[in-house]
């Protein structure tokens, strides 16, 4: 819990600092080494039936995202602070609501520049989400199996990034991984043992690879690849896998194509996999 006050703090203390920059001279402004991006977007679907022959349900879907980078560049010291925020549900017919997206990713990366393209870094990341998760049977019956902050995964690593090229990066080292849980206990227990273990910390060796390419003029390929191997069990590497393309129709009309991809057998034997298209607003704040 602490990691992710720190993790917080970071990202807010970043925007009220941009707020302070930007009411300063340009002469002052362009001497501060801190730099922020912050996009917000917005996805809304809506279908309504009257008197339809061929039948259908009504249906109302939202999906809201904020995503924001606050970088310091400055001598040898490049430090990254990166947020995602999503969260959606829909409504079917006569089925109550339901989560589509629900996301808290926060990452820092503090790298020390010694190279051209390899360069040590440290970084530590927070992954959860905002409310209550549910698997639904045939009947419609919900069955919880997540929460607010329920299950956290937590990671810290060090080690050496490689950036080859402007468009992909990538960095390799040894990383501690916290899974912390209250009341959902799958994500953190080890069925092997009689007591129920709430919290689960294992060592072992991350890799992460991003890619940001413009593909076209208009259309932007964001990627990334995390994967987290274990020492005492390399077999079960977890995979993270997060992508989107994006085409800018206007100013702020884009069409959005995401395909996330996660491999834990902690959590179950099979790959879960969820795409998702849609046409939404999106806005920059900074």
């Amino acid at each position: 819990m602490k990691k992710f006050i720190w993790l917080s703090l970071t990202v807010f203390i970043q925007v009220a600092f941009t707020q302070t920059q930007s009411s300063l001279p340009s002469s002052i402004t362009e001497t501060i080494p801190w730099k922020h991006t912050m996009i917000l977007s917005a996805n809304i679907t809506q279908v309504s039936f009257t008197d339809w022959a061929q039948g259908g349900e009504n249906a109302l879907a939202y999906a809201l995202f904020i995503e924001g980078k606050s970088t310091y560049a400055e001598g040898v010291i490049d430090w990254v602070n990166s947020y995602k925020f999503g969260f959606g549900q829909a409504k079917l017919g006569s089925q109550s609501i339901r989560k589509t997206d629900d996301k808290i990713d926060l990452e820092s990366v503090l790298t020390y520049k010694v190279g051209a393209f390899i360069n040590p870094y440290a970084s530590a990341s927070l992954k959860s989400q905002f409310i209550e998760g549910a698997t639904y049977n045939a009947a419609g019956q919900a069955t919880p199996v997540s929460n607010f902050f329920d299950p956290v995964y937590l990671t810290q690593s060090a080690g050496v990034g490689y950036q080859p090229m402007p468009e992909v990066k990538t960095r390799f080292g040894i990383a501690l991984r916290e899974v912390v849980t209250d009341k959902f206990n799958t994500y953190s227990d080890d069925p092997t043992t009689v007591q129920v273990e709430k919290v689960k910390v294992d060592g072992g060796m991350e890799s992460v690879t991003e890619i940001g390419w413009t593909v076209l003029e208009n259309v932007l390929l964001n990627s990334k690849l995390e994967l987290f191997a274990p020492i005492k069990y390399f077999e079960k590497t977890t995979v993270r896998s997060d992508n989107t393309l994006s085409a800018k129709v206007n100013k702020y009309l884009s069409v959005n194509l995401n395909v996330q991809l996660i491999h834990d057998t902690q959590v179950q034997a099979r790959t879960q996999i969820k795409q998702t298209l849609a046409l939404g607003f999106s806005y920059t704040l900074l």
